[in-house]
């Protein structure tokens, strides 16, 4: 054992993912931050969503709803396999 430990290397996937200007920030917050950073996060993610509608309207309003579908189909799959 070493007096200083490497940090271990993370994944291809969480280093492109945590590359992504915005979304990364909020991403890594979630992977190692407090508890109650989710909570944070899931207000911002809510916020952002209310203002692309304030700024484009409807389509802003549909299209992140839209977009959340395939989404959704997944998170249900993974729940229904256990």
């Amino acid at each position: 054992m070493t007096a200083t430990m490497m940090p271990q290397r993370l994944p291809i996937w969480q280093r492109l993912l945590f590359a992504i200007p915005l979304f990364g920030r909020m991403a890594r917050d979630v992977a190692d931050g407090r508890p109650e950073d989710l909570g944070y996060t899931a207000a911002a993610i809510v916020s952002m969503w209310g203002c692309s509608a304030l700024l484009f309207g409807l389509p802003g309003l549909y299209i992140p709803a839209l977009m959340m579908v395939p989404v959704m189909f997944l998170v249900l799959i993974l729940i229904s396999r256990g």
